[in-house]
């Protein structure tokens, strides 16, 4: 047997006369610093040895005489470093492993339960389980488990190992919804997502500079492989007992950017529980869509910053309770708990995963009494989102904010799809600055991800007054034009009762020809402003040569019917207006129909941001 390259010989591992297997190491031979294993070439037995431990040997020099004889050879033979395994012929875990798996113990929340029964103790769960929670079974692969704050300069490193796990920020990629949107061979799997968590258990869940590089880390995955990425933001905000690092100020982060950077190229899903503050509250704000518990509190800054800047002493409780930023805007979905944060985050990605292939239909029928014949009579207008939509598949977004438009997902036969309302329950279904807001920033998210938008109008138009001019209403509502004259997915428009005026065609992307289709219901009515305001304005001459009372009332009543007729659903159709009048019972199967005739979205998305209001 011939040395393979000039080495020296370090250590025999066979002795002459044993018996080997074929591939069983011999010797170790050590070139540049390195050790290598020279195998037997062959079962049989070794007979000598040419050369001796230390010695130095040249390429195709003699080191050993070996007889091939895997006939007679032993049914054992020797193999001592053929183990191949974590564990040892023992059963024992090699010492290496054993290292390892003992640190990884300290990131688990197994040796830390008294942290863990706090955390329970006030109705929330640790990190890992909310991540466990939202990742399929055993998909999820944790990046930068074992890092530690960076305090080395004021800390030993078993307080830091032992009390600052992951440096406060559990953070990987895993599966989401996969069993929905299986790989098929040769397709993408579209369940991937990023997901990180702050941990409030680990230095209050602030930013510190390792888990900033650890969150960079992520979101250049995310950028780079287009990944959702679900952020748990509970937390202070910045940290400034990190001493480690040459820094003064610390304004050169770059997470802030990575995250926004990422608007509009892949859903942001952020979910808050508890106190999230600062730099935490500025990640969450840049996600499309806010999940946030009762118990929550959200500002830009926390009690001791609001103090530090002489603004006065507060509570946590009382910065940004959940409440108040439901109300505001800040807030997109309000729950009860994290459980049902982390389920409302997995039917949310879903909308964006794909489509599916079960679903069922509403009775159709239903929609033909959503609006009462009486047509000042205020109603619902969600119970004709309900009855267009796959069952159990909408998802209201933003309820408690701009309540004069309602903005959801859903889905119609499957495909997922945005859905915009006027709420007649409101303002009779004004659109004020706050609903014009929404609904603009509602269309910049549909776009952003490729969603086919439904927009179901009934509306007297925008909100006029010195009040709401006072709000820049002029400046709000023009944003519902500006975004939909730059929609890259389809809009279908339905109207339900009230068309008019600029309100009507801002829910139309426009304009009545901009959606690919616009239908009306029988109970449609259309002018370039409400019609009692037309009558009261274009009539005020006649109206004004009668008397007050009786007899003018009677005037006005009949001119209102008579612009009532002019402008209803059927003389609408018939100079080509609108597209349709059509059974509300089949609305369903003409934006079934309609999206069924788009062309694939997929590659929509990639160069559009969502506004952050």
């Amino acid at each position: 047997m011939l040395s393979p390259m000039q080495a020296q010989v370090v250590q025999w591992l066979v002795a002459p006369g044993e018996w080997v297997l074929e591939g069983t190491p011999l010797l170790l031979l050590e070139a540049m610093k390195m050790e290598h294993e020279v195998p037997a070439p062959f079962s049989g037995r070794l007979l000598s040895q040419r050369v001796e431990a230390g010695a130095l040997v040249q390429v195709g020099e003699p080191l050993a005489d070996l007889e091939n004889d895997a006939i007679r050879q032993p049914p054992v033979a020797h193999n001592p470093l053929a183990t191949g395994s974590a564990t040892s012929p023992s059963g024992q875990v090699r010492a290496d492993l054993a290292r390892v798996r003992a640190r990884h113990a300290y990131t688990l929340d197994e040796a830390r339960p008294e942290a863990v029964a706090q955390r329970h103790a006030r109705g929330q769960r640790m990190a890992r389980e909310n991540i466990a929670d939202l990742c399929d079974d055993g998909s999820f692969l944790e990046y930068g488990a074992l890092a530690v704050a960076a305090q080395r300069s004021r800390r030993n490193e078993q307080d830091l190992i032992e009390n600052t796990p992951a440096d406060g920020l559990v953070a990987g990629i895993g599966s989401i919804n996969r069993s929905w949107f299986p790989v098929a061979p040769g397709e993408r799997d579209r369940s991937r997502a990023v997901v990180m968590a702050y941990d409030a258990t680990v230095l209050a869940g602030t930013q510190g500079a390792r888990n900033h590089a650890k969150t960079d880390r992520l979101l250049g995955i995310a950028l780079a492989q287009q990944l959702p990425v679900v952020l748990f933001a509970e937390g202070g905000g910045g940290r400034p007992g990190d001493t480690d690092m040459p820094v003064v100020a610390g304004l050169h982060i770059g997470t802030f950017a990575a995250y926004a950077r990422l608007s509009g190229r892949v859903p942001l899903v952020g979910i808050v529980s508890g106190r999230c503050f600062a730099g935490n509250a500025a990640l969450l704000g840049c996600s499309d869509v806010v999940i946030a518990t009762r118990n929550s509190q959200i500002g830009m800054g926390g009690p001791a910053m609001v103090e530090g800047g002489g603004l006065g002493v507060f509570k946590p409780e009382e910065i940004g309770p959940s409440d108040s930023q439901h109300a505001s805007g800040v807030i997109d979905v309000l729950v009860d708990d994290e459980a049902q944060a982390v389920a409302f985050a997995r039917r949310y990605l879903a909308m964006f995963q794909g489509a599916l292939r079960d679903w069922i239909a509403p009775d159709a029928l239903f929609l033909r009494d959503v609006v009462p014949e009486n047509r000042l009579r205020a109603y619902d207008s969600l119970t004709a989102v309900r009855g267009l939509v796959d069952q159990d598949s909408l998802l209201l977004l933003r309820p408690g904010f701009g309540l004069g438009v309602h903005t959801a997902l859903g889905r119609i036969e499957g495909r997922p799809i945005g859905l915009l309302a006027n709420n007649p329950q409101h303002l009779g279904g004004a659109i004020d600055a706050d609903a014009a807001d929404k609904a603009a920033r509602f269309m910049q998210l549909c776009d952003a991800h490729g969603l086919p938008l439904v927009s179901l109008v009934d509306t007297p138009g925008f909100m006029v007054g010195p009040d709401i001019e006072a709000k820049a209403q002029v400046r709000h509502a023009s944003r519902l034009f500006v975004v939909a004259a730059h929609l890259r997915v389809p809009m279908f428009a339905v109207v339900l009762r009230k068309g008019y005026g600029l309100g009507a065609m801002g829910m139309t992307a426009g304009g009545f020809h901009s959606p690919v289709f616009t239908v009306a219901w029988p109970t449609a009515e259309f002018g370039a402003m409400g019609l009692e305001g037309a009558v009261r304005l274009g009539f005020r001459k006649e109206l004004s040569a009668v008397p007050e009372g009786a007899e003018r009332d009677a005037l006005f009543q009949r001119l209102v019917a008579e612009q009532y007729t002019r402008g209803a659903a059927i003389p609408m159709a018939e100079g080509l207006e609108i597209d349709a009048v059509i059974d509300p019972a089949d609305t369903r199967q003409w934006l079934a129909r309609g999206l069924a005739s788009c062309n694939s979205l997929a590659a929509v998305r990639g160069d559009r941001f969502i506004d952050p209001w």
